[in-house]
């Protein structure tokens, strides 16, 4: 990173950018050099309000960890929301960025961009390999678009302007700071949250969406984010040499996979849930198999630190936290 430059972490109440705030701090970098914006201050679907705030504050870097997420449910119930609001995110914050002359961005994609049926280990050559997942295409394309909106502008400015937007593709994320709502959080918080209330209520059963059989791997948020910064502050040559040819991304992932019914044993156990599992199969299972190619990343020396039940356990602790009255 700029010794000491101004930082904009876009998102930074999100479990992504909290992440990516916590990590910075904790290398030194000054908090009066950090600039952050609740979307009271910046509503960043609203283009002159974006530009207007880049071309006053002109950071030095720019991670945009703002998007809207959410799970199988949400991403069903909401996709007309999915697609609009990350579309106007990115194009706001990556043009607002060029306008301004901002030189260094990262943009954060998400494991789920990947075609439904693509090949496993997903290697970052298989973007637009396949058919999308239906159950988060929206979201999908909105993800794709910012990525290739990141390279468009490397292309055309990169070599005359200095323009350098990277992109990079994290796995499934858990940790401090993730959305625990009922309906609209993805699998591990929803699951940490449905487990700690059938706990409460003495339930003898949860049920869990699917048939229990997909695959899927997890990365802890503050490992996400320690490869986000691993990835800016590679020199401009080291990144591009990495690259898989065509795409301008890098994988984020851990290595190892667990079904959605092992993952419910092991959150079970984190929680201290002593009934069974029951799966209901009305619901979709969403992609059979999701684990990312991440060697290119492991190349360039980054390592997640955080082994999955460690981490649910760390995640539950921040649950509690977050929600004292659910004791």
């Amino acid at each position: 990173m700029t010794e000491h430059g101004k930082i904009y972490v876009a998102g930074h109440r999100g479990m992504v950018g909290s992440a990516l705030t916590r990590l910075l701090l904790a290398s030194g970098h000054p908090q009066n050099r950090l600039l952050q914006l609740t979307h009271s201050q910046l509503d960043l679907t609203e283009q002159s309000s974006v530009h207007a705030l880049l071309d006053k504050e002109r950071p030095d870097e720019i991670y945009l960890a703002a998007a809207k997420v959410g799970g199988i449910g949400a991403n069903n119930t909401y996709p007309a929301d999915f697609i609009y609001e990350n579309l106007m995110i990115e194009a706001n914050v990556i043009h607002g960025a060029f306008r301004a002359g901002i030189k260094k961005l990262l943009f954060l994609g998400s494991a789920c961009i990947y075609p439904r049926l693509a090949e496993q280990p997903m290697p970052e050559e298989a973007l637009l390999a396949g058919a999308l997942e239906p159950t988060n295409a929206p979201y999908a394309i909105a993800k794709i678009a910012g990525m290739n909106l990141c390279d468009s502008y490397n292309r055309q400015y990169g070599d005359t302007d200095g323009v350098d937007y990277r992109c990079v593709m994290p796995t499934n994320l858990y940790g401090p700071g993730d959305n625990y709502h009922p309906q609209n959080s993805h699998v591990v918080p929803g699951l940490i949250r449905r487990f700690h209330e059938a706990k409460l209520a003495n339930d003898a059963s949860v049920s869990v969406w699917g048939t229990g059989t997909p695959r899927r791997e997890f990365l802890y948020v503050d490992d996400m984010a320690a490869a986000c910064i691993h990835v800016m502050n590679l020199d401009r040559a080291t990144y591009a040499a990495n690259l898989a040819e065509g795409q301008n991304h890098l994988n984020i992932g851990n290595g190892h996979e667990v079904t959605i019914g092992e993952l419910a044993e092991l959150i079970a156990r984190a929680v201290g849930f002593t009934g069974t599992i029951q799966f209901d199969t009305s619901k979709p299972d969403g992609m059979p198999r999701k684990l990312l190619d991440d060697r290119r990343l492991r190349g360039l020396g980054w390592q997640p630190q955080v082994e999955l039940g460690e981490g649910l356990a760390l995640a539950y602790e921040d649950f509690l936290r977050r929600h004292v009255d659910d004791r």
